[in-house]
């Protein structure tokens, strides 16, 4: 679930599956709608001429998708060691059992309930696959089990649903806080300019570079986005959703309960700052 709720940031490139990066293939999941964008990126990470790969994403549980990503992976004279899900929503993780299947890959992820013959993920893990790294970087906040994978060797970042190839992301209240989505980005934009982080690789949409400014225009327009609830909660909105009437009025009103989802959130963080009253909920 990403729910591209708000103003733009991010790249106006038209995109679809193929070689992103040295390392990196994009199979693009067949699941476009105004809450996916073009569709879950399912991320093959494969250095060149290695014979194992890592599989980032599978996507929704559609067979003709996975058996094309098994495909794909197989055309290079290579074959899956592991599944990787940079969290559970449901466009991200419902294929993932099937490919474990299809390949005999483990399903690694944060949430236990997403594993499938194989072990978690937390801060710190490197998956390997020849002679690539995937490096497990633990981002909470669109929602509790989030985590990216940084690529050092090439400068590459995978971030899931924390950050889109346009838009910005849903943080997916109750699971899903703002506080520590706001920790995650700076850690994130600290993490692009120590480390050299030249692509950001997102869940959905296309590849961005200038990572610390778009993980600084995030940051900026979580903090204004924060400020207008203040300002719709100091005029008289007592509600989640008189909150996103006026603060998403320009926003489709197809994505305005993806908008209630960010606003509770939001609601959420001021409420433990001790800003609003604990009866607009």
């Amino acid at each position: 679930m990403t729910g591209r709720i708000l103003p733009f940031i991010g790249s106006t490139d038209e995109w679809a599956s193929g070689v992103k990066t040295i390392s990196a293939t994009c199979e693009l999941a067949p699941n476009a709608s105004p809450w996916t964008l073009d569709g879950t990126n399912t991320w093959l990470l494969q250095a060149p001429g290695a014979t194992e790969a890592i599989i980032v994403d599978p996507g929704p549980a559609d067979e003709d998708h996975l058996l094309e990503v098994v495909a794909k992976v197989a055309a290079r004279d290579a074959r899956i060691t592991s599944i990787l899900l940079t969290h559970g929503h449901i466009d991200h993780s419902a294929g993932a059992r099937r490919l474990g299947e299809l390949t005999g890959a483990s399903v690694r992820a944060v949430d236990p309930m997403h594993r499938y013959g194989g072990e978690g993920l937390a801060a710190g893990d490197v998956v390997i696959a020849g002679d690539l790294a995937a490096h497990v970087i633990a981002t909470p906040g669109h929602t509790s089990d989030s985590v990216c994978l940084l690529l050092p060797e090439e400068g590459s970042l995978l971030t899931g649903d924390t950050v889109l190839g346009r838009g910005t992301t849903v943080v997916a209240w109750p699971d899903g806080r703002l506080s520590e989505y706001l920790v995650s980005l700076a850690h994130l934009r600290d993490l692009a300019e120590s480390q050299g982080i030249e692509n950001i690789l997102p869940g959905h949409g296309p590849i961005l570079d200038a990572p610390t400014k778009i993980l600084t225009a995030y940051l900026d327009h979580r903090i204004a986005r924060l400020n207008d609830v203040r300002a719709a909660v100091a005029a008289g909105a007592i509600s989640p959703a008189e909150v996103v009437a006026i603060v998403y009025v320009n926003t489709p009103r197809e994505l305005w309960p993806a908008a209630e989802l960010s606003v509770r959130a939001q609601l959420q963080h001021l409420r433990d700052a001790g800003e609003i009253s604990a009866e607009i909920n």
